[in-house]
């Protein structure tokens, strides 16, 4: 599954870069404040669709294409898929671990759990990898 926050702020910011201008810039042409389109781009705030019409339309190029893969190098999109496999196994793992201190009741510390888990888990970011 694509992360579309990822997208957009990857769009934006080489559309920015082919373009030449700034995020004050940015923000200037679409009247909102440089704060803004920083957090986007650091995908910590999702635009409203009025706000992505009028980024694309600043930037441009279509909405459609601020979630465009097509744009995005080859290199990026290996970033990209090994960032979502990374935040998949983070998820996984902290899952397991919450499952198996609640199943042995506090039998085991956080770092016994930690270890557990590194141990265990290994192959599964190795093997990952080795799909990139």
């Amino acid at each position: 599954m694509t992360n579309l926050k990822k997208l957009l702020a990857f769009n934006m910011k080489e559309q920015r870069r082919v373009l030449g201008i700034s995020q004050a810039v940015l923000a200037e042409r679409v009247n909102t404040s440089t704060h803004y389109i920083a957090m986007i781009e650091l995908e910590r705030k999702t635009p409203s669709l009025p706000m992505i019409e009028r980024i694309a339309e600043s930037l441009e190029v279509d909405s459609p294409e601020l979630f465009s893969m097509q744009s995005i190098p080859e290199e990026s999109l290996k970033e990209l898929h090994k960032s979502v496999i990374g935040d998949i196994n983070t998820a996984f793992c902290e899952s397991v671990r919450r499952r198996l201190k609640d199943l042995h009741n506090g039998k085991y510390s956080d770092q016994e759990v930690k270890d557990y888990l590194d141990e265990h888990s290994s192959g599964v970011r190795s093997s990952s990898d080795e799909n990139i």
